[in-house]
């Protein structure tokens, strides 16, 4: 073999105080290589659009509205501004408590870390899109079809059984999930529809995930 070729075969390694691999930054773990992220976009949006048709389908059996909480509510209507309104607040308000959760807290640490790494590196459209897909789908099966048959503390629980990964750092989330799963249902309770809670659900998944993304993703392969 000559010296050409031996060369070529050999791994290069970084001199010391050389610049870190891409995916690698100081303060996001390195973990394996990832899958495109589109890959991630395109599961995602398939499971949500079936968990929606899952919901839409079980309140069109039943003769039941998906987007009110019962025929009363459904009589007075949406006040838009004000139910949008009352949604971007309780947005705000999360986010600001798991910011807080996640800078004073080894828990909330530890799963912002676990979860950026899962995520990888979104875009800000991809982040929205994912937002969008998650919170009308959710609010939608767990609010609109599950809430008014097993009650708000029921469902808040099913809610965060639902966000329960096995996986060690992320237990803490189907917690998180629950306190803001029962804070949604109130929304929903409260104003007889679901625009406030889905509201809020796509404004706290677009900006966390996009923060989580931003801290903690590693680059993906591909």
């Amino acid at each position: 073999m000559d010296e050409t070729e031996d060369s070529a075969t050999k791994p290069v390694l970084s001199e010391p105080g050389s610049a870190a691999p891409k995916g690698r930054e100081r303060g996001r773990p390195p973990g394996p290589p990832r899958p495109p992220e589109g890959m991630l976009v395109r599961t995602a949006t398939v499971f949500y659009a079936a968990l929606f048709g899952a919901a839409w389908a079980w309140s069109a059996l039943a003769g039941e509205s998906l987007l009110y909480a019962n025929p009363a509510a459904a009589e007075r209507g949406v006040a838009a501004m004000w139910d949008t309104g009352l949604g971007l607040v309780a947005a705000l308000l999360v986010i600001l408590i798991s910011e807080q959760l996640t800078r004073m807290t080894e828990a909330g640490a530890v799963l912002a870390r676990s979860l950026g790494s899962l995520l990888g590196r979104l875009s800000w459209g991809r982040c929205i899109w994912l937002a969008l897909c998650s919170g009308l789908a959710e609010e939608a099966f767990f609010r609109g079809a599950l809430q008014p048959r097993i009650g708000l503390f029921a469902a808040s629980l099913v809610f965060g059984l639902a966000h329960l990964v096995p996986r060690r750092g992320l237990w803490s989330w189907s917690v998180f999930a629950m306190v803001v799963g029962l804070m949604l249902g109130v929304l929903f309770d409260a104003t007889g529809n679901l625009v406030a809670p889905v509201v809020a659900h796509v404004g706290i998944n677009a900006i966390n995930l996009r923060l989580l993304s931003q801290r903690y993703g590693v680059a993906s392969v591909g």
